[in-house]
C-alpha cells in the first residue's frame, strides 16, 4: 500500500473520497471473511452457554439428592430411637403400679408408635423422590456429554476457518490502521457511525443506474455532477451514505446507447410552390441542427 506523509487536513476532496473508498473496500473484505463462518461463531456461544446451564443444573439437582439423602438419614435415626423408646416403656409396663401409670406408658408407646409410621412414610416419599432426581440427574448427564461432543464439533469447525483466514485478515486488519491514519478524524467518525447505522456496513458507495449504491434511491442528475465535481462530500438524502462516482471507485460505466430512429414511409405530397424564407428566418437553426 501506497504510503503518504500529507496531512489529512490538507487533502483535496477526490483524495479523501479515494482513501475512504479504499478504506470501505478493505473492511468489507474482513466482513466477508467473517462472513464465512456464518453462524458458527453463534452457535458455539449458544452450546456454551447451554452447557454452562446444564452445568448448574446438575449441581442443583446433586446438592437435592444430598438433602433427600440426609432427610432420610435423620428419619431412620429417629425410627432407632423411637423403637428404643418403645421398647423401654414396654419394660417399665411390668413394674407399673397402678391404672395411671400404665395408661400413661400405653399413650406414650402409641406416640412412639405413630411417629415410626409417620418416619416411615417420609421415608418411602424421599425415596421416590430419590428416585426421580436421579433419572433427572442422568437425563441433564446425558444432554451435557451430547452438547459437549456438538461443541467439539463446532469448535472445530470454527478454528479450522479461523486459521484459514486468519492470515488474510489479519494482513487487512493492518491495512485498515495504515488508511484510518491518512484520513482526517472527523470524517473518519462520520464513516464510522454511517457504517454502525446501516445494515450491510456500507458507509461509502458509488452511484449505480443513477440510483445510490446502499439504498437504490434515484438521485437527479444535478446531484450527479455535483459528486463527479468532487468539490464536496455529498450524502445520500434517504439512507445518509456517502457517494462517489463510479469512476472515482475504479467501476466501468457501460456507454449508452443512442435510440434508433424509426423510419417513417413518406407519402407522395402534393407539389406546391417553394417558399423562400427571408433573412431573419434562414439565421435560425432548426431543431435537428440543434
Amino acid at each position: 500500500m501506497e504510503t503518504t506523509n500529507v496531512n489529512p487536513t490538507e487533502m483535496t476532496v477526490e483524495e479523501r473520497l479515494k482513501l475512504l473508498y479504499k478504506l470501505q473496500q478493505t473492511l468489507t473484505a474482513i466482513d466477508e471473511k467473517r462472513a464465512l463462518r456464518g453462524e458458527l461463531p453463534l452457535e458455539v456461544q449458544d452450546l456454551e452457554d447451554e452447557l454452562e446451564g446444564l452445568n448448574t443444573r446438575v449441581e442443583k439437582i446433586k446438592a437435592e439428592i444430598k438433602e433427600i439423602n440426609t432427610a432420610i438419614s435423620e428419619k431412620n435415626n429417629e425410627i432407632v430411637l423411637s423403637n428404643e423408646t418403645v421398647e423401654r416403656y414396654k419394660q417399665q409396663l411390668n413394674d407399673v403400679k397402678n391404672n395411671r401409670e400404665y395408661d400413661t406408658l400405653s399413650k406414650e408407646i402409641e406416640f412412639q408408635s405413630l411417629e415410626i409410621e409417620l418416619a416411615q412414610k417420609k421415608i418411602r416419599e424421599g425415596n421416590k423422590r430419590l428416585e426421580v432426581k436421579q433419572e433427572e440427574l442422568e437425563q441433564a448427564k446425558a444432554n451435557m456429554k451430547e452438547r459437549k461432543s456438538d461443541l467439539e464439533v463446532k469448535r472445530k469447525e470454527l478454528n479450522e476457518i479461523v486459521e484459514e483466514t486468519r492470515q488474510e485478515e489479519e494482513t487487512l486488519k493492518a491495512d485498515v490502521v495504515e488508511l484510518e491514519a491518512k484520513i482526517e478524524p472527523r470524517l473518519l467518525t462520520s464513516f464510522k457511525r454511517i457504517r454502525k447505522n446501516v445494515r450491510n456496513g456500507l458507509g461509502i458507495v458509488p452511484i449505480q443506474r443513477d440510483a445510490c449504491g446502499g439504498c437504490f434511491a434515484q438521485i437527479p442528475p444535478q446531484r450527479q455532477l455535483d459528486i463527479k465535481m468532487h468539490k464536496k462530500i455529498i450524502v445520500c438524502e434517504y439512507c445518509g451514505r456517502i457517494l462517489v462516482d463510479p469512476e472515482l471507485a475504479g467501476i466501468s460505466v457501460p456507454a449508452q446507447e443512442k435510440p434508433k430512429r424509426k423510419t417513417v414511409r413518406k407519402t407522395a405530397e402534393p407539389k406546391v410552390a417553394p417558399i423562400v424564407p427571408d433573412a431573419s428566418e434562414a439565421d435560425i437553426p432548426s431543431e435537428d441542427e440543434m
